[in-house]
């Protein structure tokens, strides 16, 4: 049996459908966590399996979770390597963000790992999550409509072929990462600053200049609603570990002072 959804990306429609999308990112690497968040009333959720240890296993179990909530995932792979790009879309990911995206080649290269031949190389098999395990007879021929492919931009460098990455046939949406671009600019650590957001911003505009969605992983609750107040697409505006953390520092700050009184 299908719908009328099996072969639309959720995250492209929700884009077309609201101003500006905000999200959580997941490095807790719990199932249950993930499915909590999903009935939080964000509309999009990152399974970051770069800087947390998140296995495949893992990621299809969180992708299973969130299926019955009303927010999207998007899983960030370690690396833009076909063989895990494979990996990713067997399990159903359907809108990936692939990290350090350096050049026009590299964007190239994972949309081509995206899709089947002959327009791609992605090796095909016809029983797996995305496919429904067989049925969903029509997956091979229209996989390339359930897809969404956002690179990340993280270095001076990228961000000076940025025209050329973002023109890219195949690339949905950039992704800036102020993290490693602060690194990139000299401001290790310092992903808040001034001058990072300033040079995100105005990157994002050239984006959208060139007919494609920008998103942002923000540093701060403050920077997230400046970026949203800017014009950026989708705007990560907290991770789980610092919503567990710094909730739970606070409250034990809070209990501390009360009971030494």
């Amino acid at each position: 049996m299908t719908t009328r959804n099996d072969f639309e990306n959720p995250f492209r429609r929700a884009l077309a459908g609201k101003k500006v999308l905000t999200g959580i990112w997941s490095m807790l690497n719990s199932t249950n966590a993930i499915e909590g968040l999903g009935w939080a009333g964000f509309d999009w959720l990152v399974i970051d399996a770069e800087h947390s240890p998140v296995s495949l296993h893992d990621a299809m179990a969180h992708l299973r979770a969130l299926s019955a909530t009303p927010t999207i995932p998007v899983v960030r792979l370690p690396w833009n390597d076909n063989v895990l790009i494979k990996h990713y879309l067997d399990i159903g990911a359907q809108t990936i963000m692939l990290p350090l995206i350096q050049n026009a080649s590299e964007a190239q290269a994972a949309v081509r790992a995206m899709r089947y031949p002959p327009g791609g190389m992605r090796g095909f098999a016809a029983m797996h999550r995305a496919s429904r395990y067989g049925h969903l007879p029509q997956y091979v021929e229209r996989a390339e409509e359930t897809l969404f492919m956002i690179v990340q931009v993280e270095t001076v460098e990228a961000l000076e072929r940025l025209d050329e990455i973002a023109s890219v046939e195949g690339v949905d949406a950039v992704f800036f990462g102020p993290g490693d671009l602060s690194a990139s600019m000299g401001l290790l650590g310092k992903p808040g600053q001034t001058e990072v957001f300033d040079r995100i911003v105005e990157a994002s505009k050239t984006v959208q200049r060139l007919g494609k969605s920008t998103g942002v992983l923000a540093p701060s609750i403050d920077h997230a609603k400046s970026y949203c107040s800017a014009g950026v697409n989708f705007v990560s505006v907290i991770t789980d570990c610092a919503l567990l953390f710094r909730n739970a520092d606070a409250l034990a700050a809070d209990f501390s002072a009360f009971t030494a009184t």
